[in-house]
Protein backbone atom coordinates (compact mmCIF):
# COMPACT_ATOMS: atom_id res chain seq x y z
CA UNK A 1 0.00 0.00 0.00
CA UNK A 2 3.06 2.17 0.48
CA UNK A 3 3.99 2.03 -3.16
CA UNK A 4 0.73 2.81 -4.52
CA UNK A 5 -0.55 6.49 -5.24
CA UNK A 6 -3.15 8.35 -3.57
CA UNK A 7 -5.61 8.02 -6.17
CA UNK A 8 -4.73 3.99 -6.46
CA UNK A 9 -5.20 4.08 -2.07
CA UNK A 10 -8.66 5.98 -2.38
CA UNK A 11 -9.39 3.34 -4.63
CA UNK A 12 -8.79 0.17 -2.96
CA UNK A 13 -10.22 1.36 0.25
CA UNK A 14 -13.27 2.59 -1.91
CA UNK A 15 -14.06 -1.17 -3.44
CA UNK A 16 -13.03 -2.80 -0.49
CA UNK A 17 -15.54 -0.35 1.54
CA UNK A 18 -17.96 -1.08 -1.33
CA UNK A 19 -17.67 -4.43 -1.37
CA UNK A 20 -18.34 -4.96 2.06
CA UNK A 21 -21.75 -2.80 2.18
CA UNK A 22 -22.41 -4.94 -0.82
CA UNK A 23 -22.49 -8.26 1.36
CA UNK A 24 -24.19 -6.55 4.33
CA UNK A 25 -26.05 -5.70 2.12
CA UNK A 26 -26.75 -9.00 0.26
CA UNK A 27 -27.08 -10.62 4.01
CA UNK A 28 -29.96 -7.97 5.29
CA UNK A 29 -31.48 -8.73 2.44
CA UNK A 30 -31.72 -12.47 2.60
CA UNK A 31 -32.32 -12.44 5.74
CA UNK A 32 -35.31 -9.98 5.58
CA UNK A 33 -36.66 -12.33 2.65
CA UNK A 34 -36.02 -15.39 5.09
CA UNK A 35 -37.81 -12.93 8.43
CA UNK A 36 -40.76 -12.65 5.85
CA UNK A 37 -41.01 -15.45 4.75
CA UNK A 38 -41.28 -16.75 8.37
CA UNK A 39 -43.60 -14.39 9.66
CA UNK A 40 -46.19 -14.97 6.61
CA UNK A 41 -46.30 -18.59 6.66
CA UNK A 42 -46.89 -18.63 10.80
CA UNK A 43 -49.31 -15.68 10.68
CA UNK A 44 -51.04 -18.28 7.66
CA UNK A 45 -50.92 -21.02 10.16
CA UNK A 46 -51.23 -19.67 13.23
CA UNK A 47 -54.53 -21.66 13.85
CA UNK A 48 -53.57 -25.05 12.07
CA UNK A 49 -52.83 -26.23 15.37
CA UNK A 50 -55.84 -25.09 16.95
CA UNK A 51 -58.21 -26.66 14.44
CA UNK A 52 -56.06 -29.70 15.03
CA UNK A 53 -56.83 -29.93 18.96
CA UNK A 54 -60.65 -28.73 18.15
CA UNK A 55 -61.11 -31.52 15.27
CA UNK A 56 -59.67 -34.62 16.60
CA UNK A 57 -60.45 -36.84 19.06
CA UNK A 58 -56.93 -37.36 20.40
CA UNK A 59 -57.74 -37.78 23.97
CA UNK A 60 -60.73 -39.41 26.08
CA UNK A 61 -61.76 -39.95 29.40
CA UNK A 62 -58.13 -42.42 29.71
CA UNK A 63 -55.82 -40.05 28.63
CA UNK A 64 -53.95 -39.86 25.21
CA UNK A 65 -54.83 -41.91 22.55
CA UNK A 66 -51.88 -43.08 21.02
CA UNK A 67 -52.87 -45.02 17.93
CA UNK A 68 -55.41 -41.68 16.86
CA UNK A 69 -52.09 -39.46 17.65
CA UNK A 70 -50.27 -41.46 15.29
CA UNK A 71 -52.55 -41.86 12.72
CA UNK A 72 -53.23 -37.97 12.66
CA UNK A 73 -50.05 -37.02 12.36
CA UNK A 74 -48.74 -39.55 9.49
CA UNK A 75 -52.32 -37.80 7.80
CA UNK A 76 -51.49 -34.29 8.07
CA UNK A 77 -47.72 -34.93 7.63
CA UNK A 78 -48.77 -36.75 3.87
CA UNK A 79 -50.72 -33.67 3.05
CA UNK A 80 -48.36 -30.90 4.00
CA UNK A 81 -44.97 -32.48 4.42
CA UNK A 82 -43.35 -29.01 5.18
CA UNK A 83 -45.21 -29.35 8.77
CA UNK A 84 -44.03 -31.87 11.83
CA UNK A 85 -46.66 -32.46 14.39
CA UNK A 86 -45.97 -33.05 17.76
CA UNK A 87 -47.68 -33.37 21.22
CA UNK A 88 -46.16 -31.86 24.28
CA UNK A 89 -47.62 -32.28 27.64
CA UNK A 90 -47.50 -29.59 30.11
CA UNK A 91 -44.06 -29.20 30.77
CA UNK A 92 -43.27 -29.49 27.16
CA UNK A 93 -41.73 -32.80 27.13
CA UNK A 94 -42.68 -34.84 24.08
CA UNK A 95 -45.37 -36.94 24.33
CA UNK A 96 -46.27 -37.98 20.88
CA UNK A 97 -44.92 -37.52 17.14
CA UNK A 98 -44.77 -39.63 13.61
CA UNK A 99 -40.98 -38.78 13.20
CA UNK A 100 -38.90 -41.73 12.10
CA UNK A 101 -36.68 -43.29 14.20
CA UNK A 102 -33.99 -41.69 15.54
CA UNK A 103 -34.82 -38.36 14.45
CA UNK A 104 -36.19 -36.22 17.19
CA UNK A 105 -32.86 -35.28 18.94
CA UNK A 106 -34.75 -33.52 21.88
CA UNK A 107 -36.96 -34.89 24.58
CA UNK A 108 -38.47 -31.49 26.08
CA UNK A 109 -39.06 -28.36 24.04
CA UNK A 110 -39.01 -24.58 25.49
CA UNK A 111 -42.81 -23.29 26.33
CA UNK A 112 -41.38 -19.71 26.90
CA UNK A 113 -42.00 -19.42 22.81
CA UNK A 114 -45.04 -21.48 22.98
CA UNK A 115 -46.84 -19.11 25.85
CA UNK A 116 -45.63 -15.94 23.89
CA UNK A 117 -47.24 -17.29 20.66
CA UNK A 118 -50.57 -17.84 22.65
CA UNK A 119 -50.78 -14.76 24.04
CA UNK A 120 -50.48 -13.02 20.68
CA UNK A 121 -47.13 -11.29 20.78
CA UNK A 122 -45.93 -9.95 17.53
CA UNK A 123 -45.06 -12.40 14.90
CA UNK A 124 -42.46 -14.05 13.94
CA UNK A 125 -41.63 -16.11 17.12
CA UNK A 126 -38.88 -19.07 16.54
CA UNK A 127 -39.38 -22.20 18.84
CA UNK A 128 -36.88 -25.67 19.60
CA UNK A 129 -36.68 -27.59 16.45
CA UNK A 130 -37.14 -31.28 18.21
CA UNK A 131 -35.56 -32.44 14.97
CA UNK A 132 -31.90 -30.47 15.75
CA UNK A 133 -30.19 -29.80 19.16
CA UNK A 134 -29.80 -26.20 18.06
CA UNK A 135 -32.12 -24.61 15.70
CA UNK A 136 -35.50 -22.69 16.03
CA UNK A 137 -38.18 -22.45 13.58
CA UNK A 138 -41.66 -20.85 13.40
CA UNK A 139 -44.50 -23.09 14.43
CA UNK A 140 -48.73 -23.31 15.51
CA UNK A 141 -49.53 -24.16 18.66
CA UNK A 142 -52.92 -24.91 20.68
CA UNK A 143 -53.97 -26.15 24.02
CA UNK A 144 -55.05 -29.49 24.51
CA UNK A 145 -57.67 -30.37 26.77
CA UNK A 146 -60.78 -32.33 27.15
CA UNK A 147 -64.30 -29.58 27.64
CA UNK A 148 -64.72 -28.75 31.38
CA UNK A 149 -60.92 -30.01 32.73
CA UNK A 150 -57.84 -28.29 32.56
CA UNK A 151 -55.23 -28.28 29.82
CA UNK A 152 -53.18 -31.60 29.77
CA UNK A 153 -50.90 -30.78 27.09
CA UNK A 154 -50.05 -28.67 23.92
CA UNK A 155 -50.30 -29.71 20.05
CA UNK A 156 -46.79 -28.16 18.66
CA UNK A 157 -46.84 -27.54 14.41
CA UNK A 158 -43.68 -26.74 13.32
CA UNK A 159 -44.49 -25.25 10.18
CA UNK A 160 -41.27 -25.60 8.18
CA UNK A 161 -39.79 -28.83 9.00
CA UNK A 162 -37.20 -30.99 7.46
CA UNK A 163 -39.18 -31.35 4.19
CA UNK A 164 -39.09 -27.66 3.69
CA UNK A 165 -35.05 -27.15 4.77
CA UNK A 166 -34.07 -30.44 2.07
CA UNK A 167 -35.67 -28.51 -0.70
CA UNK A 168 -34.92 -25.17 0.13
CA UNK A 169 -31.18 -26.06 0.39
CA UNK A 170 -32.05 -27.96 -3.60
CA UNK A 171 -33.24 -24.58 -4.98
CA UNK A 172 -31.11 -22.10 -3.54
CA UNK A 173 -30.16 -20.64 -6.27
CA UNK A 174 -33.73 -20.06 -7.52
CA UNK A 175 -34.58 -17.21 -9.95
CA UNK A 176 -35.50 -15.25 -6.93
CA UNK A 177 -32.25 -15.17 -4.96
CA UNK A 178 -30.28 -15.25 -8.18
CA UNK A 179 -31.77 -12.32 -9.04
CA UNK A 180 -31.57 -10.57 -6.40
CA UNK A 181 -27.57 -11.50 -6.31
CA UNK A 182 -27.23 -10.37 -9.58
CA UNK A 183 -29.27 -7.25 -8.75
CA UNK A 184 -26.62 -6.17 -6.04
CA UNK A 185 -23.68 -7.28 -8.28
CA UNK A 186 -24.43 -4.68 -10.71
CA UNK A 187 -25.16 -1.92 -8.34
CA UNK A 188 -21.69 -3.19 -6.89
CA UNK A 189 -20.37 -2.52 -10.21
CA UNK A 190 -22.09 0.18 -10.92
CA UNK A 191 -20.85 2.23 -7.67
CA UNK A 192 -17.23 0.89 -8.02
CA UNK A 193 -16.99 2.59 -11.46
CA UNK A 194 -18.56 6.01 -9.89
CA UNK A 195 -16.54 5.86 -7.40
CA UNK A 196 -13.24 5.24 -9.05
CA UNK A 197 -14.55 8.08 -11.66
CA UNK A 198 -15.02 10.58 -8.82
CA UNK A 199 -12.09 9.92 -7.21
CA UNK A 200 -10.09 10.43 -10.42
CA UNK A 201 -12.44 13.76 -11.24
CA UNK A 202 -10.93 14.79 -7.74
CA UNK A 203 -7.40 13.65 -7.45
CA UNK A 204 -6.77 15.54 -10.84
CA UNK A 205 -6.04 18.60 -9.04
CA UNK A 206 -3.65 17.01 -6.86
CA UNK A 207 -2.20 15.54 -9.94
CA UNK A 208 -1.76 18.27 -11.45
CA UNK A 209 -0.40 19.85 -8.20
CA UNK A 210 2.37 17.28 -7.18
CA UNK A 211 3.61 17.27 -11.09
CA UNK A 212 3.74 21.32 -10.11
CA UNK A 213 5.63 20.50 -6.98
CA UNK A 214 8.12 18.27 -8.75
CA UNK A 215 8.64 20.19 -11.63
CA UNK A 216 9.83 23.06 -9.26
CA UNK A 217 11.73 20.86 -7.10
CA UNK A 218 12.97 19.32 -9.96
CA UNK A 219 14.31 23.06 -11.59
CA UNK A 220 16.67 23.57 -8.61
CA UNK A 221 16.31 27.23 -9.41
CA UNK A 222 12.74 29.23 -8.43
CA UNK A 223 14.28 31.73 -11.37
CA UNK A 224 14.28 28.63 -13.99
CA UNK A 225 10.83 27.46 -12.77
CA UNK A 226 8.34 27.19 -15.67
CA UNK A 227 4.92 28.88 -15.36
CA UNK A 228 2.80 26.65 -13.40
CA UNK A 229 -0.86 25.77 -14.62
CA UNK A 230 -2.79 28.61 -13.59
CA UNK A 231 -5.57 27.80 -11.81
CA UNK A 232 -9.20 28.26 -13.07
CA UNK A 233 -10.86 27.82 -9.84
CA UNK A 234 -8.89 31.14 -8.27
CA UNK A 235 -12.22 31.88 -6.78
CA UNK A 236 -14.62 28.19 -6.05
CA UNK A 237 -14.38 27.21 -2.42
CA UNK A 238 -12.71 24.08 -3.76
CA UNK A 239 -9.83 22.91 -1.08
CA UNK A 240 -7.51 21.42 -3.61
CA UNK A 241 -8.40 24.57 -6.12
CA UNK A 242 -7.02 26.70 -3.06
CA UNK A 243 -3.84 24.78 -1.93
CA UNK A 244 -3.07 24.93 -5.99
CA UNK A 245 -3.76 28.51 -5.80
CA UNK A 246 -1.81 29.20 -2.72
CA UNK A 247 1.28 27.13 -3.69
CA UNK A 248 1.30 29.00 -7.58
CA UNK A 249 1.53 32.20 -5.39
CA UNK A 250 3.90 31.11 -3.08
CA UNK A 251 6.35 29.85 -5.70
CA UNK A 252 5.96 33.03 -7.46
CA UNK A 253 7.12 34.89 -4.04
CA UNK A 254 9.91 32.54 -3.75
CA UNK A 255 10.82 33.38 -7.85
CA UNK A 256 10.72 36.97 -6.95
CA UNK A 257 12.82 36.62 -3.78
CA UNK A 258 15.17 34.54 -5.37
CA UNK A 259 15.45 37.32 -8.60
CA UNK A 260 16.05 40.18 -5.44
CA UNK A 261 18.62 38.00 -4.06
CA UNK A 262 20.45 37.61 -6.91
CA UNK A 263 20.43 41.25 -8.32
CA UNK A 264 21.35 42.14 -4.40
CA UNK A 265 24.09 39.76 -4.48
CA UNK A 266 25.39 41.28 -8.31
CA UNK A 267 24.94 44.92 -6.87
CA UNK A 268 27.25 43.95 -3.97
CA UNK A 269 29.58 42.81 -6.10
CA UNK A 270 29.50 45.80 -8.26
CA UNK A 271 29.55 47.57 -4.49
CA UNK A 272 33.11 45.65 -3.69
CA UNK A 273 34.63 46.33 -7.48
CA UNK A 274 33.74 49.90 -7.56
CA UNK A 275 34.95 50.51 -3.33
CA UNK A 276 38.34 48.93 -4.13
CA UNK A 277 38.98 51.11 -7.17
CA UNK A 278 37.37 54.27 -5.43
CA UNK A 279 39.07 53.68 -2.63
CA UNK A 280 42.22 52.79 -3.90
CA UNK A 281 42.67 56.35 -5.99
CA UNK A 282 42.83 58.50 -2.96
CA UNK A 283 44.52 56.29 -0.93
CA UNK A 284 47.05 56.37 -3.44
CA UNK A 285 47.42 59.76 -3.33
CA UNK A 286 47.45 60.30 0.31
CA UNK A 287 50.08 57.71 0.25
CA UNK A 288 52.27 59.18 -2.67
CA UNK A 289 51.82 63.11 -0.76
CA UNK A 290 52.83 61.85 2.66
CA UNK A 291 55.64 59.40 1.39
CA UNK A 292 57.23 62.03 -0.20
CA UNK A 293 56.61 64.62 3.08
CA UNK A 294 58.72 61.69 4.95
CA UNK A 295 61.59 61.42 2.27
CA UNK A 296 61.47 65.18 1.14
CA UNK A 297 60.15 67.39 4.08
CA UNK A 298 63.66 68.72 4.90
CA UNK A 299 64.22 69.92 0.97
CA UNK A 300 60.86 71.10 0.59
CA UNK A 301 59.87 74.89 0.59
CA UNK A 302 57.04 75.81 3.20
CA UNK A 303 54.92 76.80 0.52
CA UNK A 304 55.24 73.46 -1.25
CA UNK A 305 54.77 71.45 1.88
CA UNK A 306 51.37 73.30 2.73
CA UNK A 307 50.28 72.19 -0.44
CA UNK A 308 51.30 69.00 -0.42
CA UNK A 309 49.75 68.85 3.22
CA UNK A 310 46.31 70.23 1.80
CA UNK A 311 46.40 67.40 -0.68
CA UNK A 312 46.86 65.06 1.76
CA UNK A 313 43.98 66.12 4.25
CA UNK A 314 42.05 66.28 1.42
CA UNK A 315 42.21 63.22 0.10
CA UNK A 316 41.93 61.87 3.67
CA UNK A 317 38.59 63.58 4.60
CA UNK A 318 37.37 62.16 0.86
CA UNK A 319 37.97 58.54 2.08
CA UNK A 320 36.68 59.50 5.97
CA UNK A 321 33.29 60.82 4.12
CA UNK A 322 32.99 57.45 1.99
CA UNK A 323 33.68 55.13 4.62
CA UNK A 324 31.35 57.12 6.83
CA UNK A 325 28.56 57.13 4.45
CA UNK A 326 29.07 53.48 3.46
CA UNK A 327 29.02 52.49 7.58
CA UNK A 328 26.03 54.63 7.84
CA UNK A 329 24.37 53.02 4.61
CA UNK A 330 25.24 49.31 6.23
CA UNK A 331 23.71 49.54 9.43
CA UNK A 332 19.83 51.21 7.57
CA UNK A 333 20.34 48.49 5.44
CA UNK A 334 20.71 45.84 8.31
CA UNK A 335 17.64 47.06 9.96
CA UNK A 336 19.06 47.39 12.93
CA UNK A 337 18.10 51.33 12.93
CA UNK A 338 14.64 51.93 14.09
CA UNK A 339 13.86 55.46 13.72
CA UNK A 340 12.53 57.05 16.93
CA UNK A 341 9.46 58.67 16.16
CA UNK A 342 8.24 62.04 18.18
CA UNK A 343 6.17 65.20 17.01
CA UNK A 344 8.00 67.98 15.96
CA UNK A 345 7.99 71.19 14.08
CA UNK A 346 9.21 70.85 10.64
CA UNK A 347 9.66 74.61 10.38
CA UNK A 348 12.08 75.18 13.00
CA UNK A 349 14.14 72.08 11.54
CA UNK A 350 14.49 73.83 7.91
CA UNK A 351 15.64 76.92 9.68
CA UNK A 352 17.94 75.30 11.29
CA UNK A 353 19.16 73.85 8.16
CA UNK A 354 19.40 77.01 6.58
CA UNK A 355 21.42 78.28 9.26
CA UNK A 356 24.22 75.43 8.52
CA UNK A 357 24.31 76.21 5.04
CA UNK A 358 24.53 80.09 4.77
CA UNK A 359 27.94 80.85 4.85
CA UNK A 360 27.78 78.29 2.06
CA UNK A 361 25.51 79.74 -0.13
CA UNK A 362 26.92 83.11 -0.09
CA UNK A 363 30.11 82.10 -1.05
CA UNK A 364 28.38 80.57 -4.14
CA UNK A 365 26.05 83.49 -4.52
CA UNK A 366 22.83 81.12 -4.53
CA UNK A 367 19.71 82.47 -2.53
CA UNK A 368 18.14 79.90 -0.14
CA UNK A 369 14.48 80.16 0.51
CA UNK A 370 12.02 78.76 2.59
CA UNK A 371 8.22 78.76 1.33
CA UNK A 372 6.20 77.72 4.41
CA UNK A 373 2.66 77.11 4.44
CA UNK A 374 0.80 79.35 7.04
CA UNK A 375 -0.48 77.18 10.25
CA UNK A 376 1.66 74.30 8.91
CA UNK A 377 0.96 71.31 11.34
CA UNK A 378 3.77 69.50 13.22
CA UNK A 379 5.14 66.34 11.50
CA UNK A 380 5.40 62.72 13.34
CA UNK A 381 8.69 61.58 13.17
CA UNK A 382 12.45 61.11 13.91
CA UNK A 383 13.21 64.78 13.67
CA UNK A 384 17.19 63.33 13.85
CA UNK A 385 16.82 61.51 10.39
CA UNK A 386 14.91 63.92 8.61
CA UNK A 387 17.14 66.85 9.68
CA UNK A 388 20.06 64.30 7.69
CA UNK A 389 17.67 64.05 4.68
CA UNK A 390 16.95 67.82 4.33
CA UNK A 391 20.92 68.34 4.68
CA UNK A 392 21.81 65.52 1.63
CA UNK A 393 19.22 67.29 -0.67
CA UNK A 394 20.37 70.73 0.03
CA UNK A 395 24.00 69.95 0.38
CA UNK A 396 22.75 68.31 -3.29
CA UNK A 397 21.55 71.21 -4.60
CA UNK A 398 24.11 74.05 -3.60
CA UNK A 399 26.43 71.59 -5.35
CA UNK A 400 24.96 71.79 -8.47
CA UNK A 401 23.33 74.89 -8.91
CA UNK A 402 25.15 77.79 -10.43
CA UNK A 403 26.22 81.02 -9.29
CA UNK A 404 23.35 83.71 -9.08
CA UNK A 405 21.14 80.73 -9.04
CA UNK A 406 18.38 80.24 -6.83
CA UNK A 407 17.36 76.66 -3.68
CA UNK A 408 13.71 76.48 -2.44
CA UNK A 409 12.64 74.27 0.42
CA UNK A 410 8.56 74.13 0.09
CA UNK A 411 6.18 72.83 3.02
CA UNK A 412 2.66 72.34 2.31
CA UNK A 413 0.00 69.77 3.65
CA UNK A 414 -2.04 67.88 1.19
CA UNK A 415 -4.32 64.69 2.16
CA UNK A 416 -3.37 64.90 5.51
CA UNK A 417 0.51 64.87 5.43
CA UNK A 418 3.15 67.16 5.34
CA UNK A 419 5.07 67.63 1.50
CA UNK A 420 8.20 68.70 1.46
CA UNK A 421 9.39 69.78 -1.26
CA UNK A 422 13.74 70.61 -2.40
CA UNK A 423 14.06 72.10 -5.91
CA UNK A 424 17.21 74.08 -7.65
CA UNK A 425 17.93 76.11 -10.62
CA UNK A 426 21.02 73.58 -11.32
CA UNK A 427 21.00 71.43 -15.05
CA UNK A 428 18.80 69.22 -13.45
CA UNK A 429 19.03 65.08 -13.60
CA UNK A 430 20.38 63.79 -16.90
CA UNK A 431 17.96 61.03 -18.33
CA UNK A 432 20.54 58.34 -18.27
CA UNK A 433 20.92 58.55 -14.34
CA UNK A 434 17.33 58.68 -13.89
CA UNK A 435 16.60 54.91 -13.93
CA UNK A 436 19.62 54.05 -11.08
CA UNK A 437 18.87 57.48 -9.04
CA UNK A 438 17.49 55.51 -6.01
CA UNK A 439 19.51 52.16 -6.45
CA UNK A 440 23.23 51.52 -5.80
CA UNK A 441 25.32 53.54 -8.05
CA UNK A 442 27.43 51.63 -10.77
CA UNK A 443 29.70 53.45 -11.58
CA UNK A 444 32.47 55.66 -10.16
CA UNK A 445 31.66 56.05 -6.17
CA UNK A 446 34.34 58.97 -5.85
CA UNK A 447 31.82 61.25 -5.09
CA UNK A 448 30.62 63.06 -2.45
CA UNK A 449 27.79 61.63 -0.31
CA UNK A 450 25.76 64.42 -0.85
CA UNK A 451 25.64 64.30 -4.14
CA UNK A 452 22.78 62.60 -5.11
CA UNK A 453 21.95 64.24 -8.34
CA UNK A 454 24.37 61.85 -9.91
CA UNK A 455 22.77 58.63 -8.48
CA UNK A 456 25.35 58.78 -5.31
CA UNK A 457 25.27 57.70 -2.09
CA UNK A 458 23.56 60.71 -1.00
CA UNK A 459 20.51 60.24 -2.17
CA UNK A 460 20.54 56.51 -1.49
CA UNK A 461 20.52 57.16 1.97
CA UNK A 462 18.04 59.71 1.93
CA UNK A 463 15.37 57.01 0.57
CA UNK A 464 16.89 54.28 3.03
CA UNK A 465 15.84 57.04 5.92
CA UNK A 466 12.67 57.99 4.21
CA UNK A 467 11.50 54.17 3.91
CA UNK A 468 11.87 53.91 7.70
CA UNK A 469 8.98 56.51 7.89
CA UNK A 470 6.76 54.82 5.20
CA UNK A 471 7.43 57.24 2.48
CA UNK A 472 10.18 57.62 -0.25
CA UNK A 473 11.22 60.54 -1.93
CA UNK A 474 10.55 61.11 -5.75
CA UNK A 475 12.01 63.13 -9.08
CA UNK A 476 9.57 65.75 -10.11
CA UNK A 477 9.72 66.62 -13.98
CA UNK A 478 10.40 70.25 -13.91
CA UNK A 479 9.64 71.87 -17.53
CA UNK A 480 11.34 75.04 -16.45
CA UNK A 481 14.38 73.22 -15.55
CA UNK A 482 16.06 71.94 -12.56
CA UNK A 483 15.55 69.08 -10.20
CA UNK A 484 13.12 68.71 -7.97
CA UNK A 485 13.17 66.55 -4.99
CA UNK A 486 9.51 65.63 -2.51
CA UNK A 487 8.44 63.16 -0.02
CA UNK A 488 5.65 63.36 2.61
CA UNK A 489 5.98 63.07 6.28
CA UNK A 490 3.01 62.01 8.35
CA UNK A 491 1.11 65.11 10.26
CA UNK A 492 0.86 64.94 14.10
CA UNK A 493 -2.43 63.68 15.47
CA UNK A 494 -3.16 61.19 12.49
Amino acid sequence: MRRLTLTQRLAVAFSVLLLACCGASAWIQIRASDMHEKEVVQRLSRDLAGHIALSASLMDDNGLRTDAVRQLFGQLMSVNPSVEVYLLDNEGRIRGDDAPPGRVKRDRVDLAPVKRFLAGKPLPILGDDPRSLDARKVFSAAPLQLPGRAPSGYIYVVLLGEAHDELAARVAASSVLRTTLWSIALVALLGLLAGLTAFGLITRPLRRFADAMRRFDANGEPDAQPPLPHSSAAGARDEIAVLETTFEQMADRIGEQWRELKRQDQQRRELIANLSHDLRTPLTSLHGYLETLALKGATLEAGERDRYLSIALAQSEKVGRLARALFELARLESGLVQPAIEDGSLVDLVQDVFAKFELTAKARDVTLDARIEPRLPNVHADLGMIERVLTNLLDNALRHTPEGGHVAVELATRDGDVTVTVRDTGPGVPAALRERLFRRPVGSWEVAPGDAHRGGLGLLLVQRMLQLHGSEARLVDEPRGGAVFTFALRAAGR
